[in-house]
């Protein structure tokens, strides 16, 4: 195995990490496409719907593959399909080369949605290195789940999430926040104890599910500005889209979902804008 690893940062303040070579960020792209793969074998085995969502998709439809300079890779489920996906990993998945985590089944994981990792490597974010998890090179996997219909509930929903994902993130912003009061208020965020915020969070997630909505959501993840959720048939109206030289699923409407994402999704960002995540330590495999 060859490791590429930079020195790691003592000082979770630091803002300045490593940042990825392309050779080494065209290893990360086709070590995700690996997992990819995984996912979509497992899913067809089990009939459990997914799609690619985010960069992911946007990447299928703009380069027929990845954004060149992303570094990570989407992949979404309803609630429903979520579920299922984590189930059949416990018996499908191959233990000797992969690795599902959730925050039910991984101890200090502090995400709303899984992660799906390759054994063998190692992707350690700027800021994440105290985190007490394995970290090797993943993707994401996201479940969407039902956003109230009532504009006013919409609202505080979306007041929720906030909170969540702010307590969730406290993890790592009690060490890496500039700001010193924010700092202090993640200091004492992450004092509430992790089976209290669990319980919590899967009753919240239960109240969702209970009644069927036009839109839906990643819970501790942020919408674009002004955008309560997103459209339930862009995650069940799919078709087949062509990335990295391979097929999976999309939202069969892939500009309506684009344009709510992106906006003008058909042009490059510029030059500057084109960033990778800066890490402090990679393992690659060979």
């Amino acid at each position: 195995m060859e490791s590429l690893n930079c020195k790691i940062m003592k000082k979770t303040t630091v803002r300045k990490g490593y940042q990825l070579s392309q050779e080494e960020l065209r290893k990360v792209q086709l070590t995700q496409l690996e997992l990819i793969c995984e996912v979509d074998r497992i899913c067809k085995k089990h009939g459990i719907s997914y799609n690619m969502v985010g960069g992911t998709m946007l990447g299928a439809i703009r380069h027929k593959g990845y954004i060149p300079w992303d570094d990570d890779a989407d992949i979404g489920f309803l609630r429903n399909e979520y579920e299922k996906f984590r189930q059949a990993c416990k018996t499908e998945l191959d233990d000797k080369l992969y690795y599902f985590q959730d925050c039910r089944d991984t101890r200090g994981y502090r995400w709303g949605y899984g992660k799906l990792r390759r054994k063998g490597t190692e992707f350690i974010r700027l800021n994440q290195e105290f985190m007490p998890y394995e970290q090797g090179i993943a993707i994401d996997l996201m479940p969407f789940d039902n956003v109230p219909d009532n504009f006013w509930l919409k609202r505080i929903h979306m007041f929720v999430c906030f909170v969540y994902r702010k307590i969730f993130w406290s993890a790592v912003g009690r060490k890496s926040e500039k700001n010193f009061g924010k700092r202090m208020v993640y200091e004492m965020l992450y004092k509430i104890p992790e089976k209290s915020l669990f319980n919590s969070y899967q009753r919240f997630i239960d109240r969702c599910g209970k009644r069927m909505s036009e839109q839906v959501r990643i819970l501790t993840f942020p919408t674009p500005k002004g955008v309560y959720g997103y459209r339930r048939k862009w995650y069940t109206n799919l078709r087949q889209y062509e990335f990295e030289d391979h097929n999976f699923p999309g939202a069969a409407d892939y500009d309506g979902y684009l344009r709510i994402k992106y906006k003008s999704y058909k042009e490059l960002p510029p030059v500057e804008k084109r960033k990778t995540h800066p890490v402090s330590k990679l393992t690659l495999l060979k």
